[in-house]
Formats: C-alpha cells, structure tokens, sequence
C-alpha cells in the first residue's frame, strides 16, 4: 500500500453535498467541514488527511451542487449531473512549477489541458485562489490534475477535521492509456499507483480513530 508523495487532495463528488456529507460521516465517523463555493454552481466539504498520524498538505474534498445556486440545473463540473451516490471521481497533485510539468507532459504526447485561475468563497466570506489545470473532454478522470495554491494556505493543513490515510491507488483493467499519460506527466510515485485489476477505479484506504479500517 502506498501514499503517492505529491498528493493534493482526492475528489469525491455527489448529486448532494449535504447528502455526501452525512454519507461520510456514517462511514467514518468524521463530519467534513464546510469549504466554500466556487462560482461554477458547486460548493465543497473538507476533511484533512493525516500520514502516521501526522498532518501532511493532502485532504479530501467532497463536492456537489451549491444548495444558494441560481436554478436547478446540477453542474457538470466532475460529471456530478450524471452521479446517482457519491463517487471517488479523481484527485489532484502539486508538483513544483505546473506550467513546466504541463508543458513537458505535452512534448511527451499528453496534454493536461491549460493552466487556468480558480477560486471558491469560504463560509466566512474569504476568497482563496488557485491555477489548476483542466484536461479537456472526453476527460479521463485516473489521470490527476495539477494544482498550484500560490499564497493560498493548503487546505489540508488548515483547521479541518481529521482522517488517516492508509494508501491511495488506481485501478486498471487495461492499465496501458493511463500509464502513458502518466509517463508523460513524469510524477514518479508522486502520483498514485497504477496497477492491472477488474473494474477500472480508485481504491482508498482509510483509518479511523479508533483503527477501524475504512476502503472507499
């Protein structure tokens, strides 16, 4: 089992954001904390990732519809229009110099799609800011994204509950196309591992306070 080393944070989305919550919450035993929203209609829920025990800059989102959106419409935004339950959809890294590693992983044949600015509002009022690329479709969610928070804090290392991390990894039945991508992209084990196996997925490992072990 394995921790890929640049680990930002894993990406579990749902068609509700309240409803992902108590689910985590029933299956951990830890409530995620409220995140923000982010002007794409979506809204988030955080919960910080320990290794060993200790705080590290990973942690998990949990993201839906923002419940104050104008309209009904539910944002396509990690395909949440098309999710039934919540669903481990992929995860970003942060490796030192984003538009270097994009622009390398393109001259390898894969293109990660562009450097672009995000943003989200927390509960409080506070903008946070950040560039992250954003593959364009059809996108394949087992390649990660790349995340640059710049003089934002890291989320994981903020005042956010806790969950250990156990190990991280991605599931292939024909691991080939994604290995290729992740070649090019050339994290290393900064990145999750890939291995052969049926059912393309991610499998995360976690462990709750009390030792319980906890696969999603």
């Amino acid at each position: 089992m394995s921790v890929p080393h640049l680990l930002d944070h894993i990406v579990i989305a749902g068609p509700d954001l309240a409803g992902a919550v108590e689910w985590f919450r029933e299956l951990t035993g830890v409530t995620p904390a409220p995140g923000g929203s982010h002007p794409t209609g979506t809204a988030n829920a955080l919960v910080a990732l320990t290794v060993g025990g200790e705080r590290r800059p990973h942690y998990l989102e949990l993201i839906g519809p923002d419940p104050e959106r104008e309209g009904e419409e539910l944002p396509k935004t990690f395909s949440i229009n098309r999710l039934r339950r919540p669903t481990l959809i992929t995860y970003a890294v942060h490796p030192e110099g984003i538009d270097q590693v994009a622009e390398r992983s393109r001259a390898a044949g894969f293109d990660p799609g562009p450097v672009e600015d995000l943003s989200r509002t927390t509960a409080d009022g506070e903008l946070l800011q950040w560039r992250l690329t954003q593959a364009r479709a059809p996108r394949n969610y087992g390649v990660p994204f790349l995340i640059d928070w710049g003089e934002t804090e890291q989320p994981g290392l903020t005042d956010l509950p806790t969950i250990e991390l156990v190990s991280f990894e991605r599931i292939e039945v024909k691991p080939e196309p994604l290995q290729q991508a992740m070649d090019a992209l050339a994290l290393g084990d900064g990145a999750a591992a890939v291995r052969q196996g049926p059912g393309s997925r991610f499998v995360l490992h976690l462990r709750s306070e009390g030792g319980r072990e906890i696969e999603i």
